[in-house]
């Protein structure tokens, strides 16, 4: 079953263009990794799925249906840009208050959620004194209320240190492999997304670019080295090169010269 389908969805505010055209699709099961610099359209076209705004041309499908896109949309969970937490309570009273609000009351189902994403010890302690890990946990555990059939994640590991990025990316695996969720999360680190998705949207410009599998983005792809020399500072170089998207990591190098691995996308 097709999932989402988006048909030439283009997004304008004002004069300027967040997507143009857009036409993807995501099938029943799989995880799709979208991938983007920062700017690119990642999140207008996850809000525009989500029902967080609508696009100003184009049409979107969900699970097939060409209509009752709002109906549908109670199949998905969603975390976009930062998790919607009231700090002021815990863990547990922001998932039964988000239950409430949804007509889903149900504490044993609170705890199981806590459970999974590994906030159940967290007693008294108020959201608002959490890790940005641990947020980003709650915000999981608060978009699996309704037992979503799709799932959307905006860059869930933007920000978090290695721990954190380990523990997210173990949640997601097992909500594909386990429970056989369909996920779209978005990222702008494709070596990152290489280690959960197995089919990739490369979005750049508000403009699909392509759509592919892991197969084909590894036959594409190939391991490159890049000889940076007569610089100062290397972990600006290694920012820099993050920041346009390549997974860079220092190898080896004396005072001057620094050699760096990179995943995809050397030039």
């Amino acid at each position: 079953m097709t999932i989402l389908q988006t048909n030439g969805v283009s997004k304008r505010y004002g004069k300027q263009d967040a997507l143009s055209n857009v036409s993807i699709k995501v099938e029943e099961g799989k995880v799709y990794g979208l991938i983007g610099q920062n700017g690119a359209g990642k999140t207008t076209l996850m809000r525009l799925a989500a029902g967080l705004g609508y696009p100003t041309s184009g049409s979107i499908e969900l699970f097939g249906n060409k209509k009752g896109a709002e109906k549908a949309r109670e199949k998905i969970g969603c975390v976009i840009e930062s998790p919607a937490l009231y700090p002021d309570m815990t863990a547990n009273q922001n998932i039964e208050l988000q239950q409430i609000v949804r007509n889903r009351p149900d504490k044993k189902k609170a705890e199981e959620l806590l459970h999974f994403v590994g906030l159940s010890d967290t007693g008294h302690k108020k959201a608002k004194n959490f890790s940005l890990g641990m947020r980003q946990r709650l915000g999981l555990a608060i978009a699996l209320i309704g037992d979503p059939k799709f799932l959307i994640l905006d860059e869930p590991i933007n920000g978090l240190d290695p721990t954190g990025i380990a523990e997210m990316r173990k949640l997601i695996k097992s909500l594909a492999t386990d429970q056989g969720l369909t996920i779209l999360v978005s990222s702008h680190i494709l070596s990152e997304l290489a280690q959960t998705a197995s089919e990739f949207i490369i979005i750049d410009k508000g403009k699909i670019i392509e759509q592919l599998s892991a197969e084909e983005i590894e036959a594409k792809s190939q391991q490159s080295i890049i000889k940076l020399e007569n610089f100062e500072d290397a972990s600006k170089a290694i920012n820099l090169l993050t920041e346009a998207g390549i997974s860079a990591t220092l190898e080896n190098g004396g005072l001057e010269d620094y050699y760096f691995s990179v995943i995809g996308g050397a030039k």
